[in-house]
């Protein structure tokens, strides 16, 4: 089968490498589109330390079922399918807890790593468990269930935050996950949702996506609109979807006493945090890692229209155009969102 793999750092080849092997309780997915996560672009320079070469990376993906396994029941080949990034066991403690996303034996698609090292989807076939697949509705596109991966990180976070209907919630970073985290909120009930960003674009886009409110940090102090907005108060939950010491200090004096933190971003492995200012103003720090058994919901707001991911996609392009792809992405052309490969 056709599959790009990354052979050294920053070094993506088109080769050919066998068909997936299929265990008793997987399924064969003929791979449709798969997007090129940041992490992806991240882990492809070797700075992560989690995507170590030779690896076929690619972890957001949608296709059609070839081949069932012989212990599998309840698909048959031909069905349009998704699939969780997070390869489960299900029998450690906190995969009974339903805490999948926290397993003890955890997996992800596409990741290398000391502790294990499993093929992703950027090729024309990939065997995955059949517990971590999902039907898709024939209203989806591939293109854009191949983006529920992410759609699920946005959903997971506001599940795991304190915003409420009626409440002011704000989202620092209108990247990808940060302009769904703006239509989850929205899906939730929130109606007065904060997009704070460095680019108008991205500003721009958030206000069509469903924020009420856009401030751009290089011009205005998002912290005194937020405040302004909210007699003084702040916002009820804040959002820090980039990763990084200047984002989340945004994040933590943006929300009023009492308030919650939800911490989606990870780019930096270490941060500065105000402790000071969380312990004397007793906010709630959550972090929010993958997602939880939210796949079944994402289908389902993307399938009514409630989270819109067309107006995030950049381009679709054939599998060939991978390295090129990975290199302005990497390179922080302006204007990218998302690139989806088709094998």
């Amino acid at each position: 089968m056709r599959a790009l793999l990354l052979t050294d750092k920053k070094k993506l080849q088109l080769t050919d490498l066998p068909e997936p092997e299929l265990g008793d309780d997987e399924v064969l997915v003929r791979v449709a589109a798969c997007g090129i996560c940041g992490s992806d672009v991240h882990g492809y320079d070797g700075s992560t330390g989690r995507r170590i070469p030779p690896i076929v990376m690619g972890h957001e993906a949608a296709g059609v079922i070839e081949q069932i396994g012989a212990g599998v029941r309840g698909f048959r080949t031909g069905e349009r399918v998704t699939f969780d990034s997070t390869v489960y066991c299900g029998v450690c403690d906190f995969c009974c807890a339903g805490k999948v996303n926290l397993c003890d034996n955890r997996q992800v698609l596409g990741v290398s790593c000391d502790d294990y090292r499993r093929n992703g989807a950027f090729a024309e076939y990939v065997a995955v468990p059949a517990h971590i697949v999902y039907r898709l509705p024939d209203s989806l596109a591939m293109e854009h269930a191949a983006l529920i991966e992410a759609v699920s990180v946005a959903v997971h976070a506001v599940h795991r935050s304190e915003a409420s209907p009626g409440g002011v919630a704000v989202v620092v970073g209108a990247g990808m996950i940060g302009l769904l985290t703006v239509q989850a909120l929205r899906a939730a009930g929130v109606d007065r949702v904060v997009a704070i960003d460095l680019d108008d674009t991205r500003l721009a886009l958030a206000e069509q996506l469903g924020a009420s409110t856009t401030v751009n940090s290089k011009l205005n102090d998002p912290v005194e609109e937020v405040r302004e907005m909210t007699s003084g108060r702040g916002a009820a939950a804040s959002f820090e979807v980039v990763g990084a010491t200047e984002p989340l200090a945004t994040a933590i004096n943006c929300v009023a006493k009492g308030g919650s933190v939800t911490l989606i971003g990870n780019v930096s492995p270490q941060v500065d945090l105000s402790l000071q200012s969380v312990v004397t103003r007793e906010l709630t720090l959550y972090g929010s890692c993958a997602s939880q058994g939210d796949y079944p919901r994402c289908i389902e707001l993307m399938a009514s229209g409630e989270i819109d991911v067309a107006p995030l996609l950049t381009a679709q392009a054939p599998l060939d155009d991978g390295p090129q792809w990975f290199e302005r992405l990497y390179a922080r052309e302006p204007g990218l969102m998302k690139i989806v490969l088709n094998p």
